[in-house]
């Protein structure tokens, strides 16, 4: 693993702990209560929150002012960046931004394409790719300097992640792709969220077979089902995502007003059987707009009280 950075997020993960992250989507308005009451639930019971950067080409308060907005309330944010909107000055700039708050954890993404949000015209960017992105942190980091060769006074010290999804097609070329981003300097994984089991499980045997495992921090995403629609949404209706018939006939199988609580059991069990798969250093739970739950999750899991790092 490289240097150690100032995040909290790496030294749970480094000292061994499973670690726990979550995640935020901003209000689509410039009032940041609702990030600030969403965080004040996840406080005591996650390591870092992620905020999401408009997820779904929908237009949103930034990830980066955010992200500031928890810092100042004393608490880790990972900040999400995707390669869609900027280009390679301001990818630069707003890594900057943040290193000049001290947010020290960065996850590198594509990005959805525009048509899926409320702005379908607009342009895309992609002047650099997710692995570039990786790269650029990296970069920057570790010498200091900008991608044109100049010097960065104070560099920006970034743990740097990014997202696996073990799901999409072709599955062979899953575990090359993560073994690209570790080559590129990925130092933290969070993945998809998981509802096929057998099938993630697959996906860590090979990357174990590689010895990835070894050679970045994999954490296991999950996402509870608030009814059995959802699961046949997602399963559906979403591209890369696995949802495996028996769990959306487990899902409908039971009463309307207690298809929430089957949804949550099902993250529990799911947390509980990866806690036992070798690789596997964390979860992150995405529970997007049901933000009160991931205490009770955590707590049921196993995963609580969070341990303390100096």
């Amino acid at each position: 693993m490289s240097t150690k950075t100032p995040s909290k997020l790496e030294k749970i993960l480094s000292a061994g702990h499973l670690a726990v992250t979550s995640e935020v989507g901003p209000p689509r308005g410039s009032d940041a209560e609702a990030i600030k009451k969403k965080a004040e639930i996840l406080r005591n019971h996650v390591d870092a929150i992620n905020i999401t950067d408009n997820q779904t080409s929908v237009t949103r308060l930034c990830s980066l002012a955010s992200c500031i907005h928890l810092k100042l309330m004393g608490i880790e944010p990972t900040l999400q960046m995707v390669v869609r909107d900027r280009n390679r000055i301001a990818l630069q700039s707003d890594i900057l931004g943040a290193a000049s708050f001290d947010i020290h954890n960065i996850l590198c993404l594509s990005g959805d394409h525009q048509s899926f949000g409320d702005q379908p015209k607009g342009q895309n960017v992609f002047d650099l790719d997710s692995m570039q992105l990786i790269q650029t942190a990296r970069y920057m980091r570790d010498e200091g300097k900008f991608l044109g060769g100049e010097e960065i006074k104070r560099p920006p010290k970034m743990f740097v992640g990014a997202a696996a999804n073990p799901f999409a097609d072709p599955f062979e070329i899953r575990v090359p792709r993560l073994a690209k981003k570790i080559a590129a300097g990925v130092e933290f994984i969070q993945t998809q969220c998981i509802y096929n089991l057998d099938k993630f499980e697959e996906w860590m045997r090979l990357a174990r077979d590689r010895g990835l495992h070894e050679k970045c921090y994999i954490m296991a995403g999950v996402t509870p089902f608030k009814n059995a629609g959802m699961a046949n949404y997602m399963k559906t209706r979403v591209p890369g995502m696995d949802v495996p018939d028996e769990v959306v006939k487990r899902m409908k199988g039971v009463p309307k007003e207690k298809q929430a609580e089957e949804g949550i059991k099902i993250c529990i069990e799911t947390i509980q059987r990866l806690k036992e798969c070798e690789g596997v250093r964390g979860f992150h739970i995405m529970a997007i707009e049901w933000e009160d739950k991931v205490p009770g999750i955590v707590e049921a899991a196993g995963l609580y009280p969070r341990p303390k790092v100096e």
